[in-house]
This record gives C-alpha cells, structure tokens and sequence, in this order.
C-alpha cells in the first residue's frame, strides 16, 4: 500500500499496521476492538474485557460527558474506545488513524453497531491533526504516542485542537524515569524508535503547553499483566494463528512480548492513565 508520509517513524508504523500479519494478529488475538493494554482484575478476564476495562476506566475519569461532548481519539485502532464513547455517552467522536487496513475495519464496525452517525473515521497522522484551533472538549490517545519520534509536535497538535478547559486522557507504555541507559534496547529495535517517553516527559512538556496535571493513575502492573497475557493466548493459539500470520511475525511477537513483560518486571517501564486539563 502506498504511503503518504515523510517522516519515516510513522510511515514504519502505518507499514506495520497496514500489514496482512498485524491485521490478523491484532483482530484475531486482540479481539477486533481495542488494540491496547488491558485493566485485569483476574487470570480469567479475556484480552478483550480487560481492554474494554481500560476503555471504561478512562472514561470515568472525564467530567461531564454526554451528547454534546466532541473527541478525538488519536491513533484509534480499531475503534473500540470511539464506539464505546459514543454508545454510552452519545459522544460524537472522531477516530483519526494512520492505518487505511484498520480503519476500513473500524468504519466496518461502527456501520454494524449503527454508529456511523456519530463516529468519523480519518486517515490522518496525529502529527498534524486537519481540524481547526479549540475544535475538541476531549483528546483521548491509548498507547499510541510512543509510535511518534516527534513527540512533543503530537502534544503540541494536542493542545492546538483542544478548547479551554479541555480534557486530555492518555495511556503510554513509557520507561521509568530513572530507567537505566541502554536496557529498553531490545523494545526499542523491535519497534522502530530511538526512544520512549517517560512521565517526567509528558508533565514537562504538558505544563509548557498549559496542559494542567489533573490527574495520574499508576497501573504498571497492568503493562505486565497484558503482554503476558498476550503472549499466553500466541503460545496457547500458535497453530491455529498460522494458518492466516507468518512464522517470522509470530516469532517475533513471542520475542518482544517477552522484552515487554520483563521490562515491566524489572521497574525499567511504566504505564497508567494521565488527564491533564487546557487552562
């Protein structure tokens, strides 16, 4: 498929989702709805509860939604967390995503779920979001800012579209702030970039965008939970998977899953729910 960016961190990005194997893996494994880290409460809870758990928890933490609230979600995936915003609240939502693969899916899904009149689905990178100055009450992002190399432009796109008073609701697999030099290295090359953010990023460069800190929900140990949880359900459905993914794919899934979990487990990452406000 044709790609139309020139920045060669999200180009690589919109290659990888664009992909026959990260299309399969992430709607069969995933569940088809959310591409993100789970909320668990049990062994028991499926990939998809958990991430709809998430979902819902975030939501909770935004005063006052309802039918007259506009989001934008950043790197939506699948849609999952725009459907739920608009079935639950009436939210009229935008999905903006750079993967023309996943969208079709998400526009697929709204049709099936009746929720096409709320929901728009844009190819678009959210380094330069093509909407207007205080266009939104919300920007909701989950676990997709990391795919930037040009961070602190997606935050200032952020606080450009956002109206005063405004919610900005994130999820990010980040590194600890006193993470050491050098051990994310394994993570980083599998996903293309030369770096994470960390929280101290995020604080700084929001309170220089006059993104007030609200509030920060520290789930780490969901970061762990979740790719251990997915690479269970690969292991346990690798047969199957290969009948529709290809072996190097699954391999290096298992692979970096496993840096993933370990980089939780030895305190280099860290992940949960910040919500700053525009003042």
């Amino acid at each position: 498929m044709f790609n139309k960016y020139d920045d060669n961190v999200v180009a690589t990005a919109q290659e990888y989702y664009n992909s026959s194997d990260a299309d399969a893996f992430y709607h069969t494994v995933w569940g088809g709805e959310d591409i993100h880290i789970g909320y668990y409460q049990s062994e028991d809870d499926s990939i998809y509860e958990a991430s709809r758990r998430t979902v819902k928890k975030m939501a909770e933490l935004i005063p006052e939604l309802n039918e007259q609230t506009k989001i934008l979600d950043i790197g939506a995936g699948y849609g999952g967390a725009a459907r739920y915003l608009a079935e639950t609240y009436g939210c009229k939502v935008v999905a903006l995503n750079l993967s023309e693969v996943e969208n079709e899916r998400d526009r697929e899904k709204n049709r099936e779920q009746g929720l096409d009149r709320l929901i728009d689905v844009i190819d678009a990178s959210f380094e330069d979001v093509p909407y207007p100055e205080e266009h939104f009450d919300v920007v909701w992002s989950q676990d997709s800012i990391l795919h930037s190399a040009r961070r602190e432009q997606v935050l200032k796109e952020v606080a450009r579209v956002l109206k005063r008073g405004g919610q900005f609701v994130l999820t990010d697999p980040m590194m600890a702030d006193d993470c050491p030099d050098g051990v994310l290295q394994p993570i980083l090359d599998r996903i293309h970039l030369e770096s994470l953010a960390s929280p101290g990023f995020y604080r700084k460069k929001a309170d220089e965008l006059n993104l007030k800190e609200e509030q920060f929900v520290d789930l780490t140990n969901q970061l762990v939970n979740h790719y251990g949880r997915v690479l269970k359900e690969t292991e346990k459905n690798e047969t199957e998977l290969k009948d529709m993914i290809s072996d190097d794919y699954i391999n290096n899934m298992k692979k970096g899953l496993n840096h993933w979990v370990n980089g939780g487990r030895n305190g280099y990452l860290t992940w949960g729910i910040f919500r700053f406000a525009k003042q």
